[in-house]
């Protein structure tokens, strides 16, 4: 549609002009603008409080709910490229802010033509400002394929990293740091932050789960305290029928129901594989997890306890096998 040039507005114009633009950045829904404008949901990568969508032309946007309603997203491809429809818009076309108000003045009014059921999310849950900012820092990391700090110093096998298991499940950000995404039942919630001689947590982020990608056709899930002590036991036990998850350490308050909740998604007849550190922690968490099984009810799981050998964590046993064996992997 070709845009008329509005007139420079009166300054009595001007508080209902802000009232209108604020509306319009609450009252229209992002995800559902986008697809008018042909971008594609990535329905795998979505989740309930982030959604993210491709254009055919290579753009990638991720985009959320505030807690304040406003919708906003943010470019995979360009980290200056987002805010609000209104920065998505002046981001793609040269046209003022008059002109923006004209387009979108049928879509809080009704008019519009809406794209078809199932192109766009109705309803995303709205984030805050914290969470907000762990949706941004997600978008812009890639997924890592190769580390050298996985692969010499936690002796981390490149071919483990290149599992369709996990593929797009460990990320790297700009300053070359291993990143395990995090998730609760909303989506996207922190993330853990591995390197050299570092560990960190998502500023303003929180425990959730990290998890490998599922099947209905898996037939364990295993349950670790960190995200390389995790890749470490799958490199030592390969199971293709296994999921994987870690919820990074000490269990915040919401944790054991996230892990319950991935305990009654198993098909019926599968295996809970703990494998916590060989420390009283360790001890502790199996507790709690082998607890959270009973809660369930699911009589039908086998719960098994795996504990590393001669090892505090599964790390340092793959660490000893690999001097044993250095062929691993």
């Amino acid at each position: 549609m070709r845009l008329s040039h509005a007139k420079n507005p009166e300054p009595a114009d001007i508080p209902r002009q802000r009232d209108e633009l604020e509306r319009f950045k609450t009252a229209i829904n992002l995800t559902e603008y986008a697809a008018s404008e042909g971008y594609q949901l990535d329905r795998r990568a979505s989740s309930r409080n982030s959604v993210v969508m491709r254009h055919p032309g290579g753009d990638k946007i991720v985009i959320a709910r505030g807690e304040d309603d406003h919708w906003i997203y943010f470019s995979v491809r360009d980290d200056s490229d987002n805010g609000s429809i209104i920065d998505f818009i002046q981001h793609r076309r040269r046209c003022s802010i008059g002109e923006i108000r004209q387009e979108l003045r049928p879509w809080v009014g009704g008019s519009f033509v809406r794209p078809v059921p199932g192109l766009y999310v109705p309803e995303v849950v709205a984030v805050s400002r914290d969470r907000a900012g762990v949706i941004r820092a997600l978008a812009g990391m890639r997924p890592l394929i190769t580390h050298r700090y996985l692969e010499e110093e936690r002796g981390i096998p490149r071919s483990l990293l290149e599992h369709p298991r996990f593929i797009g499940r460990v990320l790297v950000d700009a300053r070359s740091n291993v990143v395990f995404p995090h998730a609760d039942r909303d989506g996207p919630c922190g993330y853990e932050v591995k390197n050299r001689r570092f560990t960190g947590f998502a500023p303003g982020g929180e425990k959730g789960l990290w998890v490998s990608w599922v099947r209905s056709t898996d037939t364990a899930l295993v349950l670790a305290e960190s995200g390389i002590d995790t890749l470490s036991y799958a490199a030592l036990h390969p199971d293709d029928g296994a999921r994987y998850a870690s919820f990074g350490g000490t269990m915040n308050p919401s944790q054991p129901a996230l892990i319950r909740a991935a305990i009654e998604r198993l098909a019926p007849g599968a295996t809970v594989r703990i494998a916590t550190d060989n420390d009283e922690d360790g001890a502790e968490f199996a507790a709690i997890i082998e607890g959270l099984v009973a809660e369930t009810g699911r009589g039908d799981l086998a719960v098994e306890r795996a504990v590393p050998v001669d090892a505090k964590d599964w790390n340092d046993a793959l660490l000893r096998a690999s001097r044993v064996a250095p062929a691993i992997g």
